[in-house]
């Protein structure tokens, strides 16, 4: 049976459409920096996505090819996921896309290791040699206390889920520690070439601090 992490770590995944707390652990994580629009089909983002994917990938098919890797089990690749920030700015101004410096990612198993990552660096710029994974890395992130929900509809009207967390973090004496260093986080569960804007669910995590 496939291992999917959407359906096995729910608190992390499948969050109800009003704000909660949420502790986020440590995991792996296949990374990619860059800046700019990420609607600009020819700009970085698209790029990064695409390089994201292959890797992701050619890890969980490596046992096609060869032996594979030790602690290997089958299951889901993870959905994409996106730190965003803006120079000068806390948290996210979407009318100003063009400015975003974002951090695109995808979670990987625990299985995952620098060797493991290094032979799907290898097996991607073999197989597809025009698309550049030179600056992928892996990466463990830790996000820890952060208030999460879900967002369904177009990424353009996430300001109104935003203002209904910024509530309840008020409300709970919590914090948000949004910085140079923790960042408005993106979950994305749905595939946007596949479906309708007002469809769409993002899971919106925010990081929050205790009041010391």
């Amino acid at each position: 049976m496939k291992i999917d992490f959407k359906k096995t770590e729910k608190e992390l995944y499948q969050p109800k459409n009003i704000p909660g707390v949420i502790d986020v652990p440590a995991m792996t994580f296949i990374q990619l920096d860059g800046q700019g629009n990420p609607n600009d089909t020819e700009g970085e983002y698209y790029q990064a996505v695409e390089a994201l994917y292959a890797l992701s990938y050619a890890i969980k098919m490596s046992p096609r090819s060869g032996p594979a890797p030790q602690g290997f089990f089958d299951y889901v690749v993870s959905p994409l996921e996106g730190l965003w920030w803006q120079k000068g700015i806390q948290g996210v101004d979407l009318s100003k896309k063009d400015s975003f410096c974002w951090k695109a990612m995808i979670r990987q198993p625990d299985f995952v290791d620098a060797k493991v990552f290094a032979a799907a660096v290898e097996t991607v710029s073999r197989k597809k040699p025009l698309l550049n994974v030179s600056k992928a890395r892996l990466a463990v992130f830790t996000e820890g206390l952060c208030v999460q929900c879900m967002h369904i509809g177009s990424y353009d009207d996430e300001p109104a889920t935003v203002a209904k967390m910024n509530s309840y973090i008020s409300e709970q004496g919590l914090f948000c520690d949004l910085s140079e260093i923790r960042h408005h986080h993106e979950i994305y569960l749905s595939d946007p070439r596949k479906t309708e804007p007002a469809r769409l669910k993002t899971i919106i995590r925010h990081p929050v601090r205790r009041n010391l």
